[in-house]
């Protein structure tokens, strides 16, 4: 359907221009779709037959941008064509235009463009034509713009343009159409989105529309949304999934589990919620859709380069340094999906052992609860696609072209090295005894509460000083007292040792062990004499005695690791539920403060802090206690990293009888001091501050240092990522070029095999025997008639002519003869004899290329057998004739 359109209409900027202030604010806070369609080569009759499926109203309700690889220095006429087929208002892109629905926006020549708040902003292309992969730059900036609300088509071309574009679509909740490669002329871009097992939709073109406008009223429609969606009807979800895969999804982020399930039931045509569960429990292999669609993982090789760098450089050499030569280094990827990230580490393992000439055995255990990814994983095989994250170095020393181009394949010494295996992180017994545990970009999809139970059990995991290696966007949250930071960019924390049970945190995840004396072990304890003591152990065991005093051994945050004496008049248990005690929150209520204040005080200054006469009350009985915090030296705490404090109760002999006053009596009944104790009180709360301040300065300054590190690193990730697009197109252009020798070459090795077929039947047709030889008399080929005269067999190629024996009788000069006529150039030919009494016309002449280039001879045997018969009788005959001409006369 054709539309008319008047000059003025087709240099309309924008829609919106012409709107009223308030239906502008209105048609801009609407949501609605946005499709991107990519095509290079054959793109513009399926864009043709795309926009011929519109509905004849003209309104999708969405809007629709085009990229396709157009020639700079030409002026694109795409726009024109387009209004031919759709009603549609159709736009070449301009910088900053707006995006409205039911309207068409053209990528112009000579820019790249890419999608911020709505609009579409045109950019200068770094790399030169030909480099560009201006398909996957728009795809991942409308990913990241329209999350759910992008859609990603990807139509006919050459290449691989897209492929990573429709993974940033579908890792943000997108929907991603291909075209069927039976509709395209030139299946590259198809075939490669198709191969990503991440398109939804395989269609032609003019399919794809309607298909579209179902996707977006199942999407928009509906009151009973998801986010709205009751508690109730998710936990069904749950159900549903854990009894057919046996994993629960309850505990995941609920934003990621919506997205899901919003595309799964626009996928289906589904409006509601509740119809969607009645249809999981009517169709299985929906649960098992949905299943993969929660387990979608886009990962890559060296994802974040520079935090492999850095573990690389810093960290892998520690693995090797804390074992002895021929030792086993353990490490577990958990979550790694297709195994990208696994081989990552292993490329980075291999490659040290083999530059520090190290003999050590690596164990990589990679696990996933994604069967189909496990199993891709374990294959090794990979598009061509990875050339823009793995080095050309890499690729050649760790991976094979396959023989038909279509991918890569790892090497079997890097494959040797993992182990791949399914595995819930979640319910299944951790491995124990890791060196190196890699958990990139899996608890973001985490909730609170399984992010909690997952870094304890790291740390139970990892081996004394083990690494853990966590995503960008990942943290250890509160644990600081079991990892420390190493690398805060690259998100690499070092485990610490602890002196309580790391296992009372994480529950049922870690077995728990007891120890079980046996009896003849308890017996032999009660028999046996105490050994005796040394008098300096005799001596400080008096003194504690005489001094009887009180103390708890604590780390900075006020965990208790170890108590003396008797503690109950000074700590008591609260309530709920038990994990590790701190003696911040055991310090009975008068204590507390005076408790909190003097160890904030120790960890600031590093002094001794004494805190005199604090009363607290047991019973009726008024105490009052002298309070000491201290720092332990390092040297006695040689088993943990973090700093320890000694905190120490000193009761006062003399008690009062009665009970704590109020601020009311004690004010009425001794005024001054009751000032003296305000005055104390203020004092220490200026002293609290005063270092509180300082602690806020110091965290500042380091905040503001990490800030300032932080777009340092932001710099150096936007100059690397435009190194690798420059890369990556450059591979990109090389590849279109080497498909086009390619083919060129295929051709070729056609009409040369025919060549060669023909040759081959037309001398074995002849029945000429001949050989070819060489410049230095090497035999090249020879054909099968030849053997009646010289003994060949298919081994003798590559061999001087010389070494074959021949049944030529009372001929033995074929090399001197062969020289002769390469050194004159003049052929020569000579009849020749076989034991077996055949005789054959042997030619010998120079073999001449079409360049008139001599590289070598030509021996050819004629069978001239019955000729030499006839000429034989004919002399015999004659021989007689003469000899009765002679008689006669």
């Amino acid at each position: 359907m054709t539309k008319q359109k008047t000059a003025k209409e087709q240099t309309t900027p924008n829609p919106i221009d012409s709107l009223p202030p308030q239906e502008e604010s209105e048609l801009h806070d609407t949501p609605f779709l946005v499709v991107g369609i990519g095509a290079s080569a054959g793109g513009l009759a399926a864009f043709e037959a795309f926009f011929s499926g519109v509905p004849s109203d003209g309104n999708p309700d969405m809007a629709f941008v085009l990229v396709q690889h157009l020639a700079p220095e030409h002026t694109s006429i795409l726009s024109e064509i387009i209004r031919k087929y759709t009603t549609m208002d159709v736009f070449e892109v301009s910088d900053g235009i707006r995006v409205q629905r039911n309207c068409v926006y053209v990528i112009p020549p000579a820019y790249d463009m890419a999608y911020l708040n709505g609009t579409l902003q045109l950019l200068e292309p770094a790399a030169e034509h030909g480099k560009r992969l201006a398909i996957d730059f728009f795809f991942q900036t409308l990913a990241q713009d329209q999350q759910e609300r992008s859609i990603g088509i990807i139509l006919s071309g050459t290449g691989s343009d897209g492929t990573l574009g429709i993974q940033a679509i579908k890792d943000a909740g997108g929907i991603v159409l291909a075209q069927a490669p039976e509709s395209t002329e030139y299946n590259g871009m198809p075939n490669s989105a198709i191969a990503t097992d991440l398109v939804d939709y395989i269609l032609p073109p003019e399919a794809m529309v309607q298909q579209l406008i179902t996707l977006s009223s199942n999407i928009d429609g509906g009151e009973d949304s998801l986010i709205a969606a009751s508690k109730n009807m998710m936990d069904k979800i749950f159900v549903l999934l854990r009894t057919k895969s046996g994993h629960d999804f309850s505990q995941y982020k609920p934003n990621t589990i919506f997205r899901r399930i919003e595309r799964r039931m626009a996928i289906r045509q589904i409006e509601s919620i509740s119809e969607y569960v009645k249809f999981l429990q009517q169709i299985p292999e929906e649960l098992e859709e949905l299943f993969h669609d929660l387990l979608i993982g886009v990962t890559n090789f060296f994802r974040d380069p520079e935090a492999f760098l850095s573990l690389k450089e810093k960290f892998i050499p520690t693995l090797f340094t804390l074992k002895p030569q021929g030792s086993v280094i353990r490490v577990w990827t958990t979550g790694c999906s297709t195994g990208e990230e696994a081989y990552s580490i292993a490329i980075l393992l291999r490659e040290y052992m083999e530059k520090q000439k190290l003999n050590y055995s690596v164990q990589l255990f990679a696990t996933d609860i994604d069967s189909h990814a496990i199993a891709h994983a374990r294959d090794g095989f990979y598009p061509l696609t990875i050339a823009s994250t793995v080095s050309p170095q890499r690729l050649e020393r760790f991976f094979t072209l396959e023989a038909d181009g279509s991918g890569y394949r790892i090497h079997k010494n890097i494959r040797d090295m993992l182990i791949f295996s399914e595995q819930n992180i979640i319910k299944d017994p951790p491995f124990s005894k890791i060196d190196l545990i890699s958990c990139r970009n899996l608890m973001i999809y985490f909730g609170a509460t399984l992010q909690k139970r997952l870094i304890p059990l790291f740390h139970y995991a990892l081996n004394p000083g083990g690494i853990l290696f966590l995503g960008s966007s990942e943290s250890i949250g509160e644990f600081n007292d079991l990892f420390s930071v190493e690398d805060s960019k690259s998100k690499i924390f070092k485990r610490k040792e602890t002196l309580y049970d790391t296992t009372k945190t994480i529950g049922r995840i870690v077995p728990k062990t007891t120890s079980i004396r046996s009896p003849s072990v308890q017996n032999n304890t009660k028999t046996n004499a105490s050994p005796k003591l040394p008098l300096r152990e005799i001596t400080e065991q008096a003194l504690l005695k005489q001094l009887n005093l009180t103390a708890a051994l604590i780390n900075a945050q006020g965990d208790i690791l170890y108590l003396h004496g008797r503690t109950g008049t000074y700590l008591e248990l609260p309530s709920g539920e038990m994990g590790v005690n701190n003696i911040l929150k055991m310090a009975k209520d008068t204590l507390r403060r005076e408790l909190t204040m003097a160890l904030q005080k120790a960890i600031t200054t590093k002094e001794i802090v004494r805190r005199a006469w604090v009363q607290i009350q047991q019973n009726d009985i008024i105490k009052n206690v002298n309070l000491t915090v201290r720092a332990v030296s390092s040297a006695a705490a040689v088993t943990i990293d973090s700093p320890l404090y000694l905190v120490t109760f000193e009761e006062s002999p003399l008690g009062i009888k009665g009970t704590l006053s109020t601020e009311t009596e004690t004010k009425e009944s001794d005024p001054l001091g009751h000032i003296a104790a305000l005055q104390q009180e203020l004092q220490i709360q200026e002293e609290f501050l005063q270092a509180s301040n300082d602690k806020l300065e110091a965290t500042i300054e380091a905040l503001q240092a990490s800030n300032e590190e932080m777009q340092s690193l932001n710099e150096e990730l936007q100059s690397t990522n435009e190194e690798l697009e420059t890369s990556k197109e450059e591979l990109q252009s090389m590849n279109e070029e080497l498909s086009t020798v390619n083919a060129e070459l295929q051709t070729k090795v056609t009409d040369l095999s025919h060549a060669n077929n023909d040759m081959n039947n037309l001398l074995s047709g002849t029945g000429i025997g001949t050989v070819f030889v060489d410049i230095n008399l090497n035999i090249l080929r020879y054909t099968r008639d030849v053997t009646r005269t010289i003994n060949l067999i298919k081994s003798d190629i590559g061999r001087p002519i010389g070494h074959i024996v021949s049944n030529l009788v009372g001929y033995d000069h074929l090399v001197s003869d062969i020289h002769n006529v390469l050194d004159t150039l003049s052929p020569k030919e000579i009849e020749v004899q076989t034991v077996e009494g055949l005789w054959f016309t042997m030619r010998i002449q120079p073999y001449r290329t079409l360049n008139n280039v001599i590289e070598g001879a030509v021996i050819s045997f004629v069978d001239i057998t019955e000729t030499v018969h006839i000429r034989e009788a004919l002399h015999k005959a004659n021989e007689l004739l003469h000899g009765h001409t002679n008689d006669a006369q």
